[in-house]
């Protein structure tokens, strides 16, 4: 991480934390605006997070009341991460573009920066040119005003989280949690945001995406469920899990179980069952010193090589070279 200099609004520990400006922008969805200070303020002082204005004065929420940031717009010049929370901000939300003041702001970002959004603050990033040809997402409500104003963008709203790199967006409200989580997790490990998951009381990772919030009939009501088998399947992921035998374990036809497992994660029942083998096998990696062959099999994944494939289609990178990162962090 580059070190560099700070103004009286920045501490002087920057060169052991990493420095996170949250931009406010009228009209401010608060609740978004207040959850990286609540999240990364949790990791162990490995981050600061300042908020900071167009010009420092209040900034008016959408909830009747006004938040004053701590700095100004300097603070993203000193940036190691950019955060914009959700925003009815009119020139991004209503015309594709930035104001000459906020743009003005913008340019001072420093090349390298991770830019961040957290629901509707990507149409800021969209009129600043930052997702033009990347994936990204935004609050499903508002996806058909997205892509009307930003086409060039490869708009997903089925998921919570989009990370391509030194971008990254995320969907509604409290998606933003979970994306602030999944950077803690990427640049110090699955324990820490593990961590500070429990003490924020949520989930450190929440099953499905996006898909499974967005409005649609309400179906008839059953008493069936998947959420037992789910839980069996957490304990058991060494056995075959296949859908016919997730379905036995459920009492539902493949067919049945297929379709409730989707409405209720938002994904196929396979896919779930690779994400949660492969979550287990990255915190094997990071707290135990098994070999590769034993994480493998103790997550289920059968055999190193099928442990090292889903590593580098999933994370990018091996078992080892995952360990030797996470383990010591």
């Amino acid at each position: 991480m580059t070190t560099i200099g700070r103004n009286a609004n920045i501490c002087q520990n920057h060169a052991m934390t990493h420095y996170v400006a949250v931009l406010v922008l009228e009209q401010l969805i608060g609740f978004d605006a207040t959850i990286p200070s609540l999240v990364f303020g949790q990791a162990d002082d490995r981050y600061e997070v300042v908020t900071c204005g167009l010009t420092g004065a209040p900034v008016e929420c959408t909830g009747g009341y006004a938040m004053t940031p701590q700095a100004g717009p300097e603070a993203l010049a000193e940036a190691d991460t950019v955060i914009v929370p959700g925003t009815r901000y009119p020139a991004a939300r209503e015309r594709g573009e930035l104001t000459p003041e906020l743009a003005e702001a913008w340019s001072t970002i420093r090349p390298g920066t991770r830019i961040v959004s957290i629901c509707t603050g990507a149409f800021v990033l969209g009129a600043a040119g930052v997702l033009d040809g990347r994936p990204a997402t935004t609050h499903w409500a508002k996806a058909d005003d997205f892509r009307r104003l930003y086409p060039s963008v490869l708009l997903d709203e089925s998921v919570l989280f989009v990370d391509d790199g030194d971008v990254l967006t995320s969907a509604g409200l409290a998606s933003g949690i979970d994306l602030c989580l999944h950077m803690i997790r990427a640049d110090h490990g699955t324990m820490l945001a593990n961590a500070v998951a429990k003490y924020c009381v949520v989930p450190p990772w929440r099953e499905g995406g996006q898909a499974q919030f967005i409005e649609r009939a309400v179906p008839e009501p059953r008493d069936e469920s998947t959420s037992t088998t789910r839980q069996w399947a957490l304990a058991n992921l060494t056995e075959p899990l296949s859908v016919q035998q997730l379905a036995g374990h459920a009492r539902m036809s493949v067919r049945t179980f297929n379709r409730r497992f989707r409405e209720e994660t938002g994904l196929p029942p396979g896919d779930w069952v690779r994400q949660q083998r492969l979550a287990a096998a990255r915190e094997l990696l990071e707290s135990q010193d098994f070999s590769v062959d034993e994480v493998a099999r103790r997550a289920g994944l059968g055999t190193a090589a099928n442990l090292r494939h889903h590593m580098r289609r999933g994370l990018g990178m091996s078992p080892l070279h995952y360990r030797k990162t996470f383990q010591g962090t």
